[in-house]
C-alpha cells in the first residue's frame, strides 16, 4: 500500500509539472483528493487493516495527501498568476501611441436656420409655441377660412389619415389653437414640420419646415406688419436689406401679400440668385381674416392683427446659396460639415 502511495505522489508531481491552466489543475485535484480520488480510496480501504497497520498507513496517507494538496495549491497560484499576466499583456495600453481623433458633429442646416429665425423674433418679444404635426381638417382648413373647393384640400395635395385627420400642410393651424388658449395681446411664432403631396425635385419636398407668426392686439395695422418684417429681413440678411410687398390672396388673411427681400448677393443689381430682378420672394403674410378670429373666439370688432409664414428650407437655400433642396435630406456629412 505504501508503494501505491508513492506511485500516486510521483504521478501527481508529473501531472502538475505539465498542467498549464486552472482547469487542468482542478482535474488533478479531483483525481487525487476528490470523493472518489486515489488517496481518498486508500484512506477508505484501511477499515480491514489491523490497528498497527492503520496507524502506519494512515500516517503515510495523510502525509501524501498534505504533500499533494501543497503541490496543487502552489500550482493553482502559479497558473492564476500566469493567466493574469497574459491578460495584462494583451490589454496593456501604449501611452505613446497617437490617439484617435473624435469627429465633432454640427447642427443640421435646417436646425441652424430655424434657430436663426427664432432668435430674431425672440429679440422682438415673440413667444415660441409648437403644435401637432397630425391635425384635423377643421384646424388645417375650415378654421382658416379655406373653402371646400380649395385645391389644397384635394386628396392629391394633402396626406390624409381619414376624412377628418391629416398631416398638417402648414403651421397656420396653430393660429386658431393659440387664440383658443391665449387672450390678446398675442405675439407668437410657431416653428415646425409640414407635409404636402409633392414630388421631390430641386425646389420641392413632401416634408418641409415652416415658421408661422401671429400678432393680435388692439389697433394693429398693416404698418406694424411691414415694420416687423422689415426688421426681420435686416436682422436675418443684413442691415442693407429692403423688403417689397406684392398683393396676393390667402384665405386666412385680408389684405394679403407676398414679401420679397432685396437680393443679399447682388444688392438689388440682378444676379443668378434673384434671376436678374434684384428681389427674392421670401414669405407670405397679411392681416388676419375676421372669420379666423371668430373660429378662435376673438372679437374681430375689438382686435386686429397679422400673420405670416415662411419656409425654413427656402430661407436656408437662399441665404447659404444652396441650389437643390434634396441636399438637405441626404445626410451627407461632407455637405453638413460645411456649416460648422
Amino acid at each position: 500500500m505504501q508503494n501505491k502511495l508513492n506511485e500516486i505522489l510521483e504521478q501527481a508531481r508529473a501531472d502538475l509539472s505539465v498542467a498549464s491552466s486552472i482547469e487542468e489543475t482542478e482535474a488533478i485535484r479531483i483525481k487525487n483528493l476528490g470523493k472518489k480520488g486515489l488517496i481518498t480510496d486508500i484512506l477508505r480501504s484501511m477499515g480491514k487493516l489491523s490497528h498497527e497497520e492503520k496507524k502506519t498507513l494512515g500516517q503515510a496517507a495523510n502525509t501524501a495527501r498534505e504533500e499533494v494538496e501543497a503541490l496543487i495549491n502552489k500550482k493553482f497560484k502559479e497558473v492564476k498568476e500566469n493567466a493574469l499576466n497574459k491578460k495584462l499583456s494583451l490589454e496593456k495600453i501604449d501611452v505613446t501611441e497617437p490617439g484617435v481623433r473624435k469627429t465633432i458633429g454640427t447642427p443640421h442646416i435646417i436646425t441652424i436656420t430655424t434657430q436663426e429665425i427664432v432668435n430674431v423674433f425672440r429679440s422682438m418679444g415673440y413667444s415660441v409655441i409648437e403644435g401637432p404635426e397630425v391635425d384635423t381638417v377643421h384646424y388645417n382648413f375650415d378654421a382658416l377660412n379655406a373653402p371646400k373647393a380649395h385645391p389644397s384640400r384635394d386628396m392629391s395635395d394633402t396626406f390624409y389619415f381619414s376624412e377628418d385627420i391629416l398631416l398638417r400642410t402648414h403651421t397656420s393651424p396653430m393660429e386658431v389653437r393659440i387664440m383658443e388658449n391665449m387672450k390678446p395681446p398675442i405675439k407668437a411664432i410657431v416653428p415646425g414640420r409640414c407635409f404636402r403631396y409633392d414630388t421631390p425635385d430641386a425646389t420641392h419636398s413632401p416634408m418641409f419646415h415652416q415658421v408661422e407668426g401671429l400678432v393680435i392686439d388692439e389697433g394693429i395695422t398693416m404698418a406694424d406688419l411691414k415694420g416687423t418684417l422689415a426688421t426681420f429681413a435686416r436682422l436675418m440678411f443684413g442691415e442693407d436689406t429692403k423688403i417689397n410687398f406684392r398683393p396676393h390672396h390667402f384665405p386666412f388673411t385680408e389684405p394679403s401679400a407676398e414679401v420679397d427681400v432685396s437680393c443679399f448677393k447682388c444688392k438689388g443689381k440682378g444676379c443668378n440668385i434673384c434671376k436678374g430682378s434684384g428681389w427674392i420672394e421670401i414669405l407670405g403674410c397679411g392681416m388676419t381674416h375676421p372669420n379666423v378670429y371668430r373660429h378662435g373666439g376673438v372679437d374681430p370688432e375689438k382686435y386686429t392683427g397679422f400673420a405670416f409664414g415662411m419656409g425654413v428650407e427656402r430661407v436656408a437655400l437662399l441665404k447659404y446659396e444652396i441650389d437643390d433642396i434634396r441636399l438637405l435630406y441626404e445626410n451627407d456629412m461632407r455637405f453638413i460639415n460645411q456649416f460648422k
